[in-house]
């Protein structure tokens, strides 16, 4: 049964998704923060077929942030990435440049907000990289950041990339931390596990602090759901 659940959502997923890639086109042309509503009603209907589907709801501990702010969340799954989406009003989101230079999709995310890396790390990436996070901040949004770099099996706890902490400094806003246990329910492959997907909004850290120990808190922070 929880193969055959697992297929259906997938399906309806995939299909959904692709109906709604032309008419969000459309919509991102017209108005960027209507893009955003956009994304975020696609994030809305994902958490609403995990429900119906595969049994898998959502269990939010702390408080959403309402201002801009750096939110570093733990990536265990695809299901945490989109329901922050559904949760965070309007985030630029930090992902791999090969995700936005995709077709259509690239366009739309794009247009959405995003802040491109490069796994190359040359000194034009870099410079490409700060200068889209000057453009986030002047824009007054969340900016919502993966620090690991990668998604992960629930209860693994890799060291931040070097980045984070640069991104940190330059953007100058006060960091949310995002604690899951999504990998639990929702591991990699096919079959998910019907459940509940804990996202835990930490206390706010402070900006200014160095390198050490901010990357130490928010490493601590999104892990404290591991054991």
């Amino acid at each position: 049964m929880t193969l055959l659940r697992s297929l259906l959502f997938a399906f309806l997923f995939y299909a959904l998704t692709t109906l709604m890639v032309f008419p969000g086109l459309i919509v991102a042309l017209a108005s960027r923060r209507g893009m955003s509503r956009y994304a975020r009603a696609w994030g809305r209907t994902y958490l609403w077929l995990a429900r119906m589907v595969l049994g898998v709801r959502i269990r939010v501990e702390g408080d959403v942030p309402s201002t801009p702010t750096l939110v570093a969340a733990k990536h265990e799954s695809a299901y945490e990435t989109l329901a922050l989406l559904a949760l965070i009003d309007d985030p630029i989101i930090v992902l791999k440049r090969e995700l936005a230079d995709i077709p259509l999709f690239g366009r739309l995310t794009r247009r959405h907000g995003v802040i491109p890396v490069d796994r190359a790390a040359s000194a034009g990436a870099l410079r490409a990289m700060l200068q889209a996070a000057d453009d986030a901040r002047a824009q007054h949004r969340a900016v919502l950041i993966f620090p690991e770099g990668t998604r992960v099996p629930h209860g693994r706890a890799p060291k931040l990339q070097a980045g984070f902490a640069g991104l940190y400094a330059r953007l100058a806003m006060p960091v949310v931390p995002i604690a899951t246990d999504a990998g639990i329910v929702w591991p990699r492959g096919l079959v998910k596990r019907p459940g509940v997907v804990t996202l835990r909004f930490g206390e706010t850290i402070p900006v200014g602090l160095p390198r050490k120990e901010i990357e130490a808190a928010v490493h601590t922070a999104i892990n404290a759901l591991n054991a």
